[in-house]
């Protein structure tokens, strides 16, 4: 489950065995932004980058100014868009934002720099920076792995909060499947689809966007071995209660914050009943599994489903598990 940063901190870690690097990361925008706040771009002398800070919009003049010598200092802050560095060259979208861009000289301190920012973000926790610009990091530490992206800025101090992305984890290829892996990476989500069924995967498999992570294996047996860390949702689109019912017995043995099932309400009922026969789970078990999945939009195409799915994967992300109101349930056939 490898996210854009995730790819942006290894190549990093790379570079700077040989060269320098700058590592920016987005944190500010106003408009229609195309990156988030805590979006990761590295760039090395040569022009080399991974990562995105727009979308494509103002890499191009921040790869040029780096070879002009520009941004040579260890931390600074810089604006594209309104009021921004090209006033001429202003955001497609419209939008405005602002980077904080970081020299790293290739050290052996600024190696260790990058390898403990790497290893925070692992298993998808979380990091906090401290600066005083335009100065080097002067702390970094460890951070509540739910919070969100943000920064905090005073008189030349910055605080930045990094978490590292969700992740979504789809048990079983279908149409609805397709369409809710193709949100779930538009929305910045890791994105691992499991399926096994030979015939299913002859249908679906070349159909998934690129940036989706697909695991040839029975998804209860993935989630068994490789586990599910608090920032992963577990949903289950397969309407085959041999793979759906153990999804969900494996899932609400992890910390996933959201668990989820399609069908409709007489066989989520049904399952109920099975699961709690078979596995002996408690009321607050099963409690945990959003059955039917999703917001009651009266969805009914794979992709009114999807949108449904992904937004209360959404919804119970942002809220946090004190916050998570009782699932709410999408209309779907049986």
């Amino acid at each position: 489950m490898r996210s854009i940063n995730d790819r942006v901190m290894q190549q990093a870690a790379e570079w700077i065995a040989t060269e320098p690097v700058w590592l920016c990361t987005v944190i500010a925008t106003w408009g229609s932004s195309p990156r988030a706040v805590g979006s990761l771009l590295v760039a090395n002398a040569r022009g080399a980058v991974c990562g995105s800070l727009s979308g494509g919009c103002v890499e191009e003049d921040f790869l040029q100014r780096i070879q002009a010598g520009y941004y040579r200092q260890p931390a600074q802050v810089i604006r594209y868009g309104e009021g921004g560095l090209t006033p001429n060259r202003t955001l497609p979208c419209g939008g405005t934002l602002e980077v904080l861009v970081e020299y790293l000289p290739s050290t052996a301190e600024n190696r260790h720099y990058l390898q403990q920012q790497r290893a925070l973000l692992e298993g998808y926790g979380a990091l906090v920076k401290h600066f005083t610009l335009p100065y080097a990091c002067q702390s970094l530490r460890a951070g509540e792995a739910e919070n969100q992206n943000g920064v905090e800025r005073e008189d030349g101090q910055l605080t930045l909060r990094l978490a590292a992305a969700p992740a979504v984890l789809i048990a079983g290829l279908s149409a609805a499947a397709l369409c809710c892996s193709e949100f779930a990476v538009a929305l910045g989500f890791n994105t691992v689809v499991c399926e096994h069924r030979p015939e299913v995967l002859n249908d679906y498999a070349a159909s998934l966007n690129e940036q989706v992570e697909l695991v040839r294996q029975f998804p209860a047996k993935f989630i068994e071995r490789e586990g599910c860390p608090r920032r992963c949702a577990i949903i289950s689109l397969t309407h085959d209660p041999r793979i759906d019912d153990l999804t969900l017995m494996e899932a609400i043995r992890t910390d996933s914050f959201y668990i989820g099932v399609i069908g409709s309400q007489r066989s989520s009922e049904n399952r109920r009943k099975r699961l709690k026969a078979i596995a002996d789970f408690t009321e607050e078990q099963l409690n945990r599994i959003h059955a039917p999945i999703g917001l009651a939009i009266g969805s009914k195409t794979p992709a009114e489903i999807a949108l449904a799915v992904m937004a209360d994967v959404v919804l119970h992300k942002n809220r946090g598990p004190s916050e998570s109101p009782p699932a709410a349930t999408a209309v779907c056939p049986e």
